[in-house]
């Protein structure tokens, strides 16, 4: 998929979620049962996560301080 902007945040978000999408697809064929020490399933979930406060991250609205003006 190729995105036709320049604009840094779109970009970043839609590489976010492309990632986000093929941990999940990751996640979705990962043979079952899972036991609670698999390293390697917990890092996807680990993985997972950090993709998802990311994206939130992005969304968050941006709130610069600025000093305010004497009246």
């Amino acid at each position: 998929m190729q995105i036709e902007t320049n604009d840094p945040l779109t970009v970043a978000r839609e590489a976010l979620r492309s990632a986000q999408r093929n941990v999940l697809a990751e996640i979705g064929k990962y043979p079952r049962p899972i036991a609670g020490c698999d390293a390697q399933f917990n890092h996807l979930l680990d993985i997972r996560w950090r993709l998802g406060r990311a994206l939130a991250a992005l969304e968050e609205e941006i709130v610069i301080p600025t000093p305010r003006s004497p009246q």
